[in-house]
């Protein structure tokens, strides 16, 4: 298949965006990806590049065993059998974490295939259409930043303010922040927000 420059332009903007959304979800990402110029990208992929060859493999910085596989494909509707060979291929290779990254909504067979891979122990695959990757959303100046605690500095919030996480407001995990960073149910997000009289104001949501 032959690019235009609008294509290529588009999967240069798609993978940069992936690749600083790992990076915020403290993922291994070599700086020279982040600041990958769209020559540098023509030049590594070729401008008769395939979807599939973008696919980006990597492991948590604070854990090297746990793996994240980045899936592109040429194909512009999916089925059930193509998430199925990409859930069949993380159980091989024992990737934790899987992202798709479609051209079109997937079937309802294949979300729903999407779905039942929640309950294969703590792997996870999540879908994003690539239209939705263009921009990214946090780098929007109306979105203040957001930083994902850890289990540990969530239980020492709530034993700090002596509440329950039920009691912390909510953020949905299908908001299109929670979905940048891959918040799970249960989680809790720090956003840092703009304050005219103390500089800045800090508050906190829970995944639900």
């Amino acid at each position: 298949m032959v690019f235009t420059e609008e294509d290529i332009t588009k999967l240069y903007r798609i993978r940069k965006t992936i690749l600083q959304m790992l990076f915020d979800r403290n993922y291994l990402v070599d700086e020279t990806q982040l600041t990958m110029s769209r020559e540098d990208f023509i030049f590594k992929f070729g401008e008769h590049m395939k979807r599939e060859q973008l696919e980006i493999n990597t492991t948590h910085r604070n854990n090297l065993s746990e793996k994240i596989c980045v899936f592109f494909f040429d194909d512009a509707k999916l089925g059930v059998n193509i998430v199925r060979g990409i859930i069949n291929r993380m159980l091989k290779e024992n990737v934790d974490n899987g992202i798709m990254v479609c051209q079109n909504k997937l079937s309802p067979a294949a979300r729903k295939a999407v779905a039942g891979m929640s309950s294969i122990g703590s792997k996870r695959l999540e879908v994003f259409m690539e239209d939705e990757l263009l921009v990214n959303i946090t780098k929007h100046e109306r979105v203040p930043p957001h930083q994902v605690l850890t289990d540990t500095e969530k239980k020492a919030l709530l034993k700090r303010y002596t509440v329950k996480d039920t009691q912390l407001p909510k953020i949905l995990t299908n908001d299109p922040v929670a979905r940048y960073y891959g918040l799970r149910r249960g989680q809790v997000v720090r956003i840092i927000r703009p304050s005219e009289t103390a500089g800045t104001y800090i508050t906190y949501r829970i995944a639900s």
